[in-house]
C-alpha cells in the first residue's frame, strides 16, 4: 500500500494563472477602452500653440474643426493585427487604439479664421493666432508734478 501525501491546493489556480488573467483583460485591444492624446498648449503673446502627440496615426485618420469657440481634434489609431503562423502573436500590448476626441473650449481673442495645423513625426501643431484687438500693448502715462 502506497502513503500519499494530501494537497487541498493542488487544483487550485495558481497565481501567476490569475495574474496573466487579469493583465490580459487591461492589455488586449478593446475600442472600448477609450483614450486621449497627451496635449501642451502653449500661449505667446501673438497667438496659441496647441501640441498633440499622435505616434502611428496617418493623417487621413486626423480631423480639426474650429465651431462655435470650441477646437476639435478627432482621430483613430487602428490596430495591426498580425498575420502568422502559430506561434506569431503579441506578448505585451500596452498602447492604446481605437477613436479618441479632444475639445478646447476657445477664448474670444482667437482668430478662428486664421488658424494653422502641421503633422511631423507623430505630432500634431496648431497655432492659433489672436486678434489684433486682443494683442498686449504699451501705453507710456506721463506724470505732471
Amino acid at each position: 500500500m502506497y502513503l500519499t501525501k494530501f494537497d487541498p491546493f493542488a487544483n487550485l489556480p495558481t497565481f501567476s494563472h490569475f495574474e496573466n488573467t487579469l493583465n490580459r483583460l487591461f492589455t488586449e485591444p478593446s475600442t472600448a477602452r477609450p483614450w486621449n492624446p497627451a496635449v501642451d498648449i502653449l500661449e505667446t503673446e501673438n497667438e496659441l500653440v496647441v501640441k498633440a502627440d499622435l505616434p502611428g496615426i496617418e493623417l487621413k485618420d486626423i480631423d480639426i474643426s474650429v465651431e462655435n469657440g470650441t477646437l476639435t481634434i478627432k482621430g483613430e489609431r487602428k490596430f495591426e493585427k498580425v498575420e502568422g503562423g502559430k506561434n506569431t502573436g503579441y506578448h505585451t500590448i500596452e498602447r492604446s487604439y481605437g477613436s479618441f476626441v479632444r475639445y478646447f473650449t476657445l477664448a474670444d481673442t482667437v482668430d478662428t479664421e486664421k488658424v494653422r495645423a502641421e503633422y511631423k513625426n507623430g505630432e500634431l501643431t496648431l497655432t492659433l493666432p489672436k486678434k489684433e484687438v486682443a494683442k498686449p500693448r504699451s501705453i507710456k502715462v506721463n506724470v505732471t508734478q
